[in-house]
Parts: C-alpha cells; structure tokens; sequence
C-alpha cells in the first residue's frame, strides 16, 4: 500500500492524529470540529494563556462555548500545548496563523514563516500539511513546499501531502459556521488534493476541489475583493448622496426590490475584522511584481480607508450648524466592534474615529457592551468602556454610532442625548425625521 491509500485510510478511519497550528478565530473552531467527528486533535499555540485555558475546558472565543470545549477535552479528543516537537506524533496539520499587513501595506508573512519552520523540523513521511491563513497566490508552493519537504527530502505528492484551503470563518455569525460552511481545497498535486479533501470530509460537510493550490488561493481573495469593492461603492454612493441631497439608505433600499442583478450592500464608517480591509491588498501587492496596477481594489481601499475621516468632517459640520464646536466637547462613541454584537476590534474603525477625534480636540469616551477597554497602538492611547451608558450619552454632547449592537436600546438614546451621529442607519425605526439625529 502507498504512502498516499495509507494516509487516507488513517484519515478515514479517524485513526490519524490532527495537529492545529495556532488556536485563533480560525483554529480553534478547526480544532473542535474535528475533536467533535472524532479525532484526536492536539491544539500547538505559543501563547501559554490559550493553551492553559484549553487545558481548564475554558473557551476564550464566543463562537466556541466553553461546555463544548470541556467535552472534548475531557475526552480526550483536544489536547493543547506551546511544545512544537508533538508534531512528530502527528499525521495531519493545519496551520492557522494571522496574516496583517505592514505598515507599508505589504504582508507580513512572519507568522507563517515561523509556523513553518518549527513544522520543518519533525516533518515526516506520510504527512499532511493544510495551510488555511488568508495569504497572496503562491504562497503555498514558494514559501511552505521547499521548507517542508525539498529542504528535509520528501517528495511532494508521494511521501507528503500540501494543500491550501482558505478559512470562511465569519464571528458571531450561527447559520453557517466551520462545519457547514463549504470548504475549498487546492493541493500542490492531484494527490495532495486527494488525501487532504479526504481529511477534510471527515468532519465538514462540503469540501470542493480546485485543480492548484494557488486557485483557491485566488479564490479567498476574490471572495473578499468582491466585498471590499462593493462596500466602497456604496460608501462612495453616501458621500454623492450626502451632496445632491438624496437619502442614500432609501435609494439602497429601493435597489434592494430587484430581485435579480443586484446584491445589497450598506456605508459604514470604515472597514473592519481581519479580511475584507487587508485580503485585497495581498493580491494588489503581488500584482506589482508583474508590473500591473490593480486599480479596483487600490481605488476601493482608498474610498474605504478614508471613510473615519468623512465621519469626522461629517459630525464636525452638524455640531457647527448646532452651534457647537468639536474642539472641547464631550464626545462618546457608541460601538467598538468592527460588526454588531461580537467582542472583536481587529481593523475596526472605531479606533480611527475616536483616534480622529481626540485630534480635533474632542473629548472622547466609549462605550461598547462587548469590549471593556481598547486600546491603539500606533497613537498610543488606551481607554475603558464607560459603565453607566445612559448616564454618558446624556451628558455626550454628541453621541457617534459606530457599531450597531442589538443590545443597544437605540429610542432610549436617541431621546435622551443631545445630539446622535448615525453611522450604521441603526436609529431609523425610533428616529425619522428627528433633528437631533444626523444619519451618514
């Protein structure tokens, strides 16, 4: 029997054993739904708070309940650890690291690199290694398929096996999570797809095969181009509406009827999480090297990226025209969360908004029921969510919605603050036609 039929074999029987690198937003649901199809899966983090809290049956990511966690760790079938050399026990590997973007808008691959190295070395024959960290086409084959296998003398679709299958996670969301949501898989060979389809199988309900690694490379970033450049079309489109005097939210909602041909999309102050704002511009970043602008993406996360600014001079001109200057107000910001009701700030614009702001002199507190304090790293200012949200917005001479929490009881707000900066259409049920309301 060939390397390859045994692997498979192993993974159909649920006798291989499953390494995750990094136990995030993506791997740790990985994790559970494979421990959950009856695997047994050993979670590899160099963070020691994670890998303690695992150990305890502690969840410390919303989407994962902690009661489903104490079940499969007290199985036996989750085990976590910061000791790199368990992946010499191990048969299948997924590694889910962050991918950011430097500050000069180039990928940082670092965390990759050194998941990679530490794999390298207790490759063995007969291992399947699945990278899922969002990443520019090619990474798979120029960076992870010479240190894994040419540098430790293992042939690629004969002694191992390489694929890459993006993550879709999306957090808070509960009718498609890791288990339902399709899965697209692209290995290195044919029989790279082969055993790591057939890994993924047993446990997500979906897995589709594309013929390379770098087509579902390309495929997760067209997924998320598609969604920059739409929301930065209609945040373009609130910003012309905003001039001709025209109610963007109606004219998006008129569109909506169509029912074919049109996709809805709504503004925002700005683009938040780890994919849509940073994806593209993998993509945008590799193009330069065959000499070639990516113009709609480029466009697009400029029209994005400035968005916290026109929300600013937006809530600057309704202070002005209430005789109210931004330069020593009270000013809180409701919603820290880069989408409603999850407690992640990655990328949210939040942060650019109350950042913008304090510039203009405002004084700035925040209020968001899932994130008790923030903080910005690159200015360099920290705070803590208020804890009497009533009392704040009473006292706020302007109240920003930055995040549309459902918690939030938006009639409440709106008729006890002095003045409500709408950024999410949140207030339109309690608030139509109110002039203390100005909505983006």
């Amino acid at each position: 029997m060939s390397t390859k039929e045994t692997l498979i074999k192993k993974l159909k029987n649920k006798e291989a054993r499953i390494g995750i690198l990094g136990l995030g937003y993506v791997g740790l649901p990985l994790a559970v739904v494979f421990a959950e199809a009856g695997f047994h899966v050993t979670g590899v983090d160099p963070d020691s708070r994670k890998v303690d809290s695992l150990t305890k049956g502690i969840s410390y990511i919303p989407d994962v309940k902690t009661e489903v966690i104490e079940k499969i760790v007290k199985s036996g079938h989750l085990t976590a650890t910061t000791d790199f050399s368990v992946l010499k026990e191990i048969d299948a590997v997924s590694i889910c690291v962050p991918t950011p973007l430097r500050q000069t808008g180039d990928p940082d691959m670092s965390f990759i690199i050194s998941a990679t190295e530490e794999l390298a070395k207790y490759m063995h024959k007969g291992m399947v290694v699945v990278l899922e960290s969002t990443t520019y086409p090619g990474t798979t084959r120029e960076l992870l398929l010479p240190k894994l296998g040419v540098d430790n003398g293992l042939t690629i679709g004969e002694d191992w096996f390489l694929a890459f299958s993006p993550e879709r996670v999306d957090p808070g969301r509960e009718d498609f999570t890791t288990i339902n949501t399709p899965k697209v898989m692209g290995g290195i060979t044919p029989a790279c797809s082969e055993v790591a389809t057939a890994w993924y199988e047993g446990a997500i309900k979906i897995v589709h095969s594309v013929s390379s690694a770098e087509a579902a490379e390309m495929s997760k970033l067209l997924e998320n181009t598609f969604r920059m450049i739409n929301i930065g079309l209609v945040n373009e489109l609130a910003i012309m509406c905003e001039r001709l005097g025209v109610d963007v939210w109606e004219v998006i909602d008129a569109a909506a009827t169509k029912p074919f041909g049109f996709m809805k999309f709504t503004p925002g102050p700005g683009l938040g999480g780890h994919c849509i704002p940073i994806d593209p511009l993998y993509l945008s970043w590799k193009m330069k090297s065959f000499n070639y602008n990516a113009r709609f993406i480029e466009l697009a996360s400029e029209i994005n990226t400035n968005m916290p600014r026109y929300v600013v001079s937006r809530i600057l001109d309704a202070m002005n025209d209430r005789s109210k200057a931004l330069k020593g107000s009270k000013v809180l910001v409701l919603g820290a969360a880069y989408k409603p009701d999850i407690d992640d700030v990655r990328e949210s614009p939040a942060l650019d908004v109350i950042g913008l702001l304090q510039k203009k002199g405002a004084q700035v507190e925040y209020h968001d029921p899932y994130i008790p304090h923030i903080h910005h790293e690159h200015d360099g200012w920290h705070m803590d969510s208020v804890r009497d949200l009533m009392k704040s917005v009473r006292e706020a001479d302007a109240v920003v919605i930055i995040t549309d929490h459902k918690e939030y009881d938006y009639k409440a707000i709106v008729e006890s603050a002095k003045f409500v900066f709408d950024s999410r259409n949140a207030t339109r049920k309690v608030a139509k036609g109110n002039e203390k309301v100005v909505v983006l």
